[in-house]
């Protein structure tokens, strides 16, 4: 059967799962049509994109004001597509503040709604489930913890894994550069610590100092060790770079944009902002210490509202906390001397280093399985076979 889906994905790391899926549905059913908001990935994966949705991400009421007015717009031109009446089914992926709207306005035209990596109800917004049964019909769960939660509060829910997994199963790595990094310890960098300071510019703008001071106390401690940045975008690399003083001529780091997967793959461990980038780092087993640095304003929101003791998924799942993490607001120092002490003991603890290993391994044996994307698909598609059964079955019976 022929059908269209509107896709509605705000997230740098949703573009990429959104792409993904997107290629199981064509090679599922190549006469499926796409388009919506969303990003280059999802372009490349042969998505018409209305509007590239991933350059607006944004956390916090205080950074969502000022594109409001944007965010607005953007649903009613969803809207404006839904009621020509070519859209057959809409597709969320995250980005809950955005998509309540699309998802609002989809069924007000009658098209079914299914949301693919929901959003953490079950950690922040557990009054929000309300509104998911009256807007969603159906979440695809990334997370055992998610359909758990969704179903228990009446949500048609289905589990089909999480994403991030396909990411590395399926990643092309760049193996000279791997052999590059791996010819660093020959020439004397004994340890390779990956930096990975967010996705959004908001989160980099933010932690990058703190990591950069951490940096260079590591620095003291190791001189051996040698630091990878994996920034997301090219400007933000280039600030990060641009943040370097003339007293860091000596400090060991190089920058990398677009080869994320590879700096994990190489590192010994890592320090990164909190993001579901630390299902990739569980996933090959590179342990991190994790940061996140918010204003007085959101910390506030959070403390409020969070019903979860973790920032970290891989520590969600599991039964103790794998990742060191810290929620950083008001002075730098505490946060500065949280990463320093844990990379610190990384490298210069075998005893402590080998028990992450081990820790991560129970991880990986128990969550890190590809096939979501695949998984996903095949339900979106079955979704598109059984309104096309049912519609020969009408028609059969008119004719009848």
């Amino acid at each position: 059967m022929t059908g269209n889906i509107f896709f509605s994905v705000g997230e740098p790391s949703g573009d990429q799962h959104a792409a993904r899926l997107l290629g199981e549905i064509h090679r599922r059913n190549p006469s499926i049509r796409s388009r919506g908001f969303g990003g280059a990935a999802m372009r490349s994966a042969g998505c018409h994109v209305d509007f590239d949705l991933t350059r607006l991400a944004v956390v916090g009421l205080l950074e969502v004001l000022p594109k409001l007015r944007e965010f607005f717009q953007l649903a009613d031109q969803a809207e404006e597509i839904f009621r020509s009446g070519d859209v057959d089914a809409v597709v969320l992926v995250d980005f809950p503040g955005f998509n309540w709207h699309i998802a609002k306005r989809a069924k007000k035209h009658g098209i079914p709604v299914y949301y693919y990596c929901p959003p953490q109800l079950w950690a922040w917004g557990g009054w929000r489930a309300r509104k998911m049964r009256r807007s969603v019909d159906h979440v695809l769960a990334v997370l055992p913890i998610e359909q758990q939660f969704f179903s228990e509060r009446g949500i048609p829910t289905t589990y089909v894994g999480h994403p991030f997994f396909d990411a590395v199963a399926s990643a092309e790595l760049d193996h000279q550069l791997l052999e590059r990094f791996e010819s660093l310890r020959d020439g004397g960098y004994q340890q390779l610590v990956a930096v990975l300071p967010g996705s959004r510019t908001h989160e980099v703008q933010r932690n990058w100092p703190l990591m950069l001071e951490s940096m260079r106390r590591i620095h003291q401690r190791h001189p051996t060790a040698r630091f990878l940045v994996a920034a997301y975008r090219d400007r933000q690399c280039l600030w990060c770079r641009n943040q370097l003083e003339s007293d860091d001529a000596s400090l060991p780091v190089e920058f990398y944009t677009g080869r994320t997967s590879e700096v994990i793959e190489a590192a010994q461990c890592a320090m990164m902002v909190s993001g579901s980038i630390s299902l990739e780092l569980m996933a090959r087993r590179t342990p991190a210490a994790v940061l996140y640095r918010v204003g007085w304003l959101l910390h506030a929101f959070a403390r409020s509202m969070v019903r979860v003791d973790s920032i970290t998924l891989p520590n969600l799942l599991g039964s103790k906390k794998v990742f060191p993490e810290m929620v950083s607001v008001g002075r730098r120092e505490p946060a500065i001397e949280f990463l320093t002490d844990s990379v610190d003991a990384m490298l210069g603890d075998p005893y402590y280093f080998q028990g992450l290993l081990e820790d991560l391994d129970q991880l990986r044996e128990q969550y890190a399985h590809g096939g979501a994307s695949a998984r996903a698909a095949q339900w979106i598609c079955e979704q598109f076979d059984e309104v096309s059964g049912q519609s020969a079955q009408d028609g059969w019976t008119r004719a009848a």
